[in-house]
């Protein structure tokens, strides 16, 4: 099971500010985001699946709640941890995942996932969410391509 992050996030990590980007939106990244994440499960949290209810990323959402075990969305199924929701996609017949969010999700995933897509938004922001710190030297920049506002790179665990 492929596991990737994806986020946006700023150069010193933000990724949010009361519960919302903390940069306006970009058009760009908002359309590469959708159109990556699209045809296979999403695992996040419930706070993030319930801030995206009026448009659901993902051919469904693996929900990590401690608090709530069913959804009123038949694409949602709930997952306790991050062997459960591996379980789930499994379960779904896909072969690989995309971790969404938010920060305690990042957080929790953060040393199973194979790859990273980060939208790194050029300057640094005031926030109160962070996506976590990671050892660059178990990763490796396979890719990286400039926007406007924004680059986009992807990151691969290195196998050694």
């Amino acid at each position: 099971m492929e596991l990737t992050s994806v986020a946006a996030l700023a150069e010193n990590r933000v990724i949010g500010r009361d519960g919302e980007l903390p940069w306006r939106s970009i058009e760009a990244d908002k359309r590469q985001y959708r159109e990556r994440i699209a045809d296979d499960p999403v695992i996040l949290g419930r706070v993030t699946f319930e801030s995206m209810l009026d448009d659901l990323p993902g051919s469904a959402q693996v929900v990590l709640s401690r608090s709530q075990r069913e959804f009123d969305v038949e694409t949602a199924h709930h997952a306790s941890g991050v062997e459960d929701a591996v379980d789930v996609v499994g379960s779904l017949g896909a072969d690989r995942a995309f971790v969404i969010g938010g920060a305690g999700v990042y957080e929790l995933f953060q040393p199973h996932v194979d790859r990273m897509v980060l939208s790194r938004v050029h300057g640094e922001y005031d926030g109160d969410t962070y996506f976590p710190d990671w050892d660059r030297d178990s990763w490796r920049l396979a890719d990286s391509e400039a926007f406007d506002r924004f680059t986009l790179e992807e990151w691969v665990r290195d196998p050694s």
